[in-house]
This record gives C-alpha cells, sequence and structure tokens, in this order.
C-alpha cells in the first residue's frame, strides 16, 4: 500500500515536472526583449542615428507594456493563460522574422513593436500560468527559476549578435534564430496539458489601475517600477556607447559588456534569495539601492575598460532583486486589490521606453555619455529615496 502510495506520488512529481519545463522554457523567450539594447547599438551605426533617434527603438518596444498589460488580463479571463501564451509567441515570431524581409529603419522599428507587444502579453500571463503547475510552497523557486531561465537569454542576445557580426558581417541572424526558437518553444508548450483553474477571476479596468496612483505608496512603487526598467535597458544601450566612446573599441567588442550586466544580474538574483531569507526586504532594498547609486559614480568617472566592466557589473548586481521587493511591497500594501496592483506594476514597464529616450536627449544635449549616465544616475538616486520612504510611511 505504501509502496503505491510512493508510486503515485513519483508518478505525479515526474507529470508536474513535465508540465513545468516548457513553462519555465517560455521565460527563454522573455528574455528576447531585452536584445533590443544591443539592437539599439548595431541600428545606430548601420544609419548613422544620433542616440536620440536611436532609443526609440527601445521605446518602440516597452511602450506596449503600458497599453496592453491590463487588456491581457481581460484576454486571460476568456481564453485562458495558456492560450494567452501561445498567442504571445505567435506574435514574436512575426516580429523577428519581419526584418528578414527588408533591413530599413521603419521596418525594425515595426519589428521590435510586435516583439514588444508579445513580450507584454508574454509578462502578463506567464507567470499566472506557472501557478497552475507548481504548488504555493513551490511557487518561489520556480519564479527565481524562470527569472534564471530569462537571464540566461538576456546574457546569450549580445553574444549572439556579436558572433553573426563577427562571423557572417550580418548581426541581425539572431532574428532568425531567436524565432527558430520561439516556435520550438511553442510547439513544446502546446503539446503540453496544463490543467487552469476553472474559477472566472474578475479582471481589473484602465480606471480601477490608475486610480491606485491616489496611495501615496503605491504611486511610488509605481515609479519605482519605470525608473528600475529605465536602468536595466538603459545601461543596455549605453554602456557599450560609453566603452566605445572611452576606449576606441569597436562595437562587435563593446557589445559584450551588456552580458556582463546580466551575468552578473543572475548571481545577485541566488545570491538575494539567500541574503532575504535572512534580511528584511526593506534593508536588502536599501544596500541595493545605495550599491546602485555607486555603480552609475564609477560609471560617471570611469577612465578605462576595466572599471567601466565594474562599474555595469556593480550594477546589474544591485539592481537584481530590486524588481522583485518592490513587485512584493505593492502587493502587501493592498493585497485586497492584488489584480490591479499587479496590472498597475506591470505597466511600469513602460519606463523602458521612456527613460531610454530622456538618455538619448541628454546624450546628444551634452555631447557625451556623460550626460546618458546622470540621467541613469537620477533613477538609482530615487530608489534611494524610495527605499528611505519605503520604511518611514509602509
Amino acid at each position: 500500500m505504501m509502496s503505491a502510495t510512493r508510486n503515485r506520488q513519483q508518478a505525479a512529481q515526474k507529470g508536474g515536472i513535465s508540465r513545468l519545463l516548457p513553462i519555465l522554457f517560455g521565460f527563454f523567450i522573455m528574455g528576447f526583449v531585452d536584445v533590443v539594447g544591443i539592437a539599439a547599438n548595431y541600428v545606430k551605426q548601420d544609419f548613422a542615428l544620433s542616440d536620440t533617434l536611436s532609443n526609440l527603438l527601445p521605446m518602440a518596444v516597452f511602450l506596449w507594456f503600458l497599453v496592453f498589460s491590463v487588456p491581457t488580463g481581460m484576454l486571460m479571463n476568456r481564453i485562458g493563460r495558456k492560450r494567452t501564451v501561445l498567442l504571445s509567441m505567435i506574435i514574436t515570431v512575426a516580429g523577428l522574422l519581419i526584418p528578414m524581409l527588408a533591413y530599413t529603419l521603419p521596418v525594425i522599428l515595426l519589428a521590435f513593436a510586435m516583439i514588444g507587444i508579445g513580450n507584454a502579453l508574454l509578462q502578463v500571463a506567464l507567470n499566472p500560468l506557472l501557478t497552475n503547475v507548481v504548488s504555493r510552497e513551490q511557487l518561489t523557486s520556480s519564479l527565481t527559476a524562470g527569472q534564471f531561465v530569462k537571464a540566461v537569454s538576456s546574457f546569450l542576445g549580445p553574444v549572439i549578435a556579436a558572433f553573426a557580426s563577427t562571423r557572417f558581417h550580418n548581426w541581425h541572424l539572431l532574428f532568425p534564430v531567436f524565432a527558430g526558437i520561439t516556435v520550438l518553444s511553442f510547439i513544446w508548450l502546446l503539446a503540453t496539458p496544463v490543467q487552469e483553474d476553472s474559477r472566472q477571476e474578475q479582471t481589473s479596468t484602465i480606471g480601477a489601475c490608475f486610480s491606485l496612483l491616489g496611495d501615496r505608496m503605491i504611486f511610488l512603487y509605481f515609479l519605482g517600477i519605470l525608473t528600475l526598467v529605465g536602468i536595466d535597458v538603459g545601461i543596455n544601450v549605453s554602456a557599450p556607447r560609453i566603452l566605445m566612446e572611452r576606449t576606441g573599441m569597436p562595437l562587435e567588442q563593446a557589445g559584450y559588456v551588456a552580458s556582463i550586466y546580466f551575468v552578473f544580474k543572475t548571481a545577485g538574483t541566488f545570491i538575494g534569495a539567500i541574503l532575504l531569507a535572512k534580511w528584511a526586504a526593506g534593508k536588502c532594498y536599501f544596500v541595493s539601492a545605495i550599491a546602485a547609486v555607486a555603480a552609475m559614480v564609477v560609471l560617471l568617472f570611469a577612465p578605462n575598460a576595466g572599471t567601466i566592466y565594474a562599474g555595469v557589473a556593480l550594477a546589474g548586481f544591485a539592481c537584481a532583486n530590486i524588481f522583485s521587493i518592490i513587485f512584493s511591497f505593492a502587493l502587501q500594501r493592498r493585497p485586497e486589490r492584488s489584480n490591479e496592483v499587479s496590472g498597475l506594476m506591470i505597466m511600469g514597464v513602460a519606463g523602458g521606453a521612456v527613460f531610454p529616450f530622456l538618455m538619448g536627449v541628454a546624450s546628444d544635449t551634452v555631447g557625451a555619455q556623460w550626460g546618458t549616465i546622470f540621467v541613469l544616475l537620477v533613477c538609482c538616486a530615487y530608489h534611494w529615496m524610495l527605499a528611505t520612504w519605503h520604511r518611514a510611511f509602509s
């Protein structure tokens, strides 16, 4: 009898893993959006654009998080989480294949707009889908595993682009590579049975989400997500330019610095998970914010490649856990309206559209990349203040 029970438990666990893996692989597709950082630099070089114009590429991607976050929640109630994820992958594949038709600036902007739309749907739907295949006790570790997979994808993007550019003199060959991986992910998930919740969830509206901004701390957390994603995308875009400006390094070599950011961000995620088990989240946030400010100061005055690499690495390590900390603060602030809070926080990912554009304007205005770093420094300083405000007003 005990043996039969054990066998059933092992079979259930095996079945759970077989359902979990294709969903975790979906986080790899989620990481494709981060390739916009290095892509903006190649597009800038290929079309001889100013920083302001080249930074429209991140705007073409991340603006859609503001538009589609809440509607995606409504869509999930109608067609389910798994189908929403599958739809996001279809849109992503279409966006990745468009540059193969023609390599012009309008085509690239259209391609990244579709990638942004697909990624917005994916980020809103994939995390809830994960709750359908893991227990509540396993959810945190599963989300950490998903973020690790996403970070690996983000790390590989600049590497593939640099390899394609050096070996084949065509950096955008990474698009069909990513498209093929997305197709495999689509087929794997499509063939995997996932039992979703039968209950119908109440979906928030845009008006309901924005009404939460009347809560002071919710508004500050929303700005925190906006600035944090701005830091993420901004470093991806600006770090290679800082290297090229101060060392004369070609883009094919300088592009690898974006991968350094994600390597240290991945390491920071796992170390943060250990620290968060011992320290209060507010304390971890405060230390992370100070480290982020220190990283920007290093980048502001870095005279050589080694110092720039160190500043980028410190920034990745410092920013690794801030998103999850702020998100948890917001949910704990208004747990009775978690749907609206979640939608509002995901809309904050649109900061990846706003701040890189401001950075481009700043660098063009002063004629140097220190203008970009100053914008990043202001964003990091905001998190230092937010960590202090959280202690005072939460």
